[in-house]
């Protein structure tokens, strides 16, 4: 027979512990989050915290009741706020991903209610801008704003077009200030590695002079590009025979056009110079066309091809 083993003992002074404990083993990362646009940026960041099970409660605000009401329809967001000033008192986390020309609004809405341990974070593509209004609504808060810049999207918008995969093994890019507050920060990179993110950070210029470059200068592009075609008379008959390349060139004009407007205007001068180069650039290949130069032509598509491919091999 084997020996008995007596039953551990748990003493009452060491019961509300192991409960504490267990209580605290099983919160979630964010109890409360508040997401002021809930589309395909803010929805999709939401489902990604709840397919983690990394958030308890989310409240959604919004424009637009339909969308809202297909939010919550669809799981992404537990609760229509109706009452702004209630939802943010008491949240941990304060997500705004609204077009970018509403952030004043927001902010100025929120700042008076805001909870002293709530982190509020935003999502949007320009940052100078966003840290300066945060500056000025926030005040002794701004310590607990971190701003943000998750590098994922799609050409859709809304929150039918929010799916939790959408920051799976992408960039997520802080531009904290020297005065934002560690755990803030932490909180907000712990929150985006939730949903799949990578975290980099840098300074807020340098992110808006590198985006103008690389993000909002395609899109001016991709629109100009479309607008170019689309004002010829003959305009249907040359849609109706283009090809891949047109497509995978003019895909990002489907994007929300109050976003980019926003997107653009924010970061004006960056973006201004970017199409100067650009158009720079056109001069030259234009040049080139002009003189029949055809060693000239085929040594610029070959630069850009290998620019190309190098950049293939860092993906």
């Amino acid at each position: 027979m084997k020996p008995r083993v007596a039953a551990k003992r748990v003493t009452p002074k060491a019961a509300p512990r192991a409960q504490a404990a267990r209580k605290r083993s099983a919160a979630p990362l964010i109890g409360k989050l508040v997401i002021f646009g809930v589309g395909l940026i803010g929805g999709s960041f939401a489902l990604a915290l709840k397919q983690k099970r990394a958030v308890r409660h989310v409240v959604g605000v919004g424009r637009s009741r339909a969308n809202l009401l297909a939010a919550k329809r669809l799981g992404i967001i537990d609760e229509i706020a109706t009452d702004v000033a209630a939802a943010v008192s008491d949240a941990d986390l304060v997500l705004l991903a609204v077009p970018l020309a509403q952030n004043a609004a927001v902010l100025a809405q929120i700042a008076p209610h805001i909870g002293a341990k709530t982190v509020v974070t935003d999502a949007g593509s320009t940052k100078r801008d966003i840290i300066a209004l945060a500056r000025r609504h926030l005040g002794a808060q701004f310590s607990r704003f971190v701003p943000a810049h998750p590098i994922a999207g799609t050409e859709k918008s809304g929150a039918k077009a929010a799916f939790a995969e959408l920051y799976r093994d992408h960039e997520l890019i802080i531009t904290a200030e020297p005065e934002t507050d560690a755990r803030a920060v932490a909180k907000v990179a712990a929150a985006w590695r939730m949903a799949g993110m990578r975290i980099n950070r840098m300074q807020a210029a340098a992110h808006d002079r590198m985006f103008a470059l690389v993000s909002h200068l395609p899109h001016v592009v991709a629109y100009a590009l479309v607008g170019q075609i689309a004002g010829y008379k003959d305009a249907q008959h040359l849609l109706a025979h283009t090809g891949g390349g047109f497509r995978d060139t003019s895909r990002i004009a489907g994007s929300s056009p109050e976003m980019w407007r926003d997107v653009c205007l924010s970061n004006r001068d960056a973006l201004l110079q970017a199409l100067d180069d650009y158009m720079a650039e056109f001069e030259r290949l234009r040049g080139l066309l002009a003189a029949n130069d055809a060693a000239g032509l085929e040594a610029r598509f070959s630069g850009a091809r290998e620019a190309r491919a190098r950049w293939l091999k860092l993906k």
